[in-house]
């Protein structure tokens, strides 16, 4: 009978903020301490997907100036690291970009991921969660930005290029502190749990929103409801940047989809996928 287990597949091993330089977090020290808070917080499988944009590969896909400004690692060296130097599954947060696909795809191509997690930052070259670069400051409607980013989620599903998607409301980031639409929200989520069905996609549970400032999960729980009902499968994960966030608010999320029926979880490896009991 399969062990029942906690996963967290999207973790970075360095922060986001400037002087996070590549050789100050790749290392097995640090590699260490992130190990040591999955194994108090109970997780069992722990991967590591950094931000495509902190490496140059990037810059052959999309040349957005925040892309610009912190592209400078060697994807390689990353992988070499992860593979060679550490016990972590191998994973890449890759930023969707409409009409790039054959670019992304070309760069995902060159290595061999355990996973890759699907995500939409930008509408344009507006951020949904970056105020330097805020998609709100355009003067749109939160509906016609809610309706753009889901619109946008269920093409990047569509592409064949994930496993998973991240942080599939990501739109609310900011809470009520940007534009917030009327009514029943589940007409946004509809097309892209939708795209997820037809692309046999995971969808990311994160409990990075808890820690944001919209201070609930990704996604809603009307949108896990709706996964669910479509037959969907759910990674777990925290979005930590530091050890201390690793399997930040577990708790709270293996409670909601034990309320919703949710029992088993993703596991990855090489880039194939597999159910296992949630622990």
């Amino acid at each position: 009978m399969p062990t029942p287990m906690l996963t967290d597949y999207h973790v970075h091993l360095r922060p986001d903020e400037p002087g996070t330089e590549f050789g100050k977090f790749m290392t097995t020290a640090n590699v260490d301490r992130f190990r040591a808070a999955a194994e108090e917080a109970g997780i069992a499988e722990l991967g590591v997907s950094e931000h495509i944009h902190r490496f140059a590969d990037a810059l052959r896909i999309w040349d957005h100036p925040f892309w610009k400004e912190n592209a400078v690692d060697d994807l390689g060296e990353y992988c070499a690291f992860v593979r060679g130097e550490s016990d972590l599954r191998l994973g890449i947060e890759m930023d969707f970009v409409p009409g790039r696909e054959d670019r992304i795809a070309n760069v995902l191509e060159e290595h061999e991921w355990d996973y890759v997690i699907g995500s939409v930052h930008f509408l344009g070259h507006g951020a949904l969660d970056w105020e330097e670069y805020d998609v709100w400051r355009e003067g749109r409607s939160a509906e016609q930005i809610w309706k753009e980013y889901f619109a946008t989620l269920a093409v990047a599903a569509s592409s064949g290029l994930y496993d998973v998607m991240a942080h599939p409301d990501l739109v609310k980031h900011w809470g009520r502190d940007r534009p917030w639409p009327e009514g029943d929200l589940r007409r946004f989520y509809e097309p892209a749990v939708e795209a997820f069905v037809e692309a046999g996609v995971a969808v990311e549970i994160s409990t990075a929103g808890l820690r944001k400032p919209v201070g609930e999960m990704y996604p809603s729980p009307a949108f896990i409801d709706m996964c669910v009902d479509a037959g969907l499968d759910f990674s777990l994960s925290s979005d930590a940047h530091v050890p201390i966030h690793v399997g930040h608010g577990f708790e709270v999320a293996t409670a909601l989809m034990n309320d919703l029926g949710i029992d088993r979880l993703c596991v990855f490896e090489g880039r194939k996928r597999r159910l296992e009991p949630v622990g």
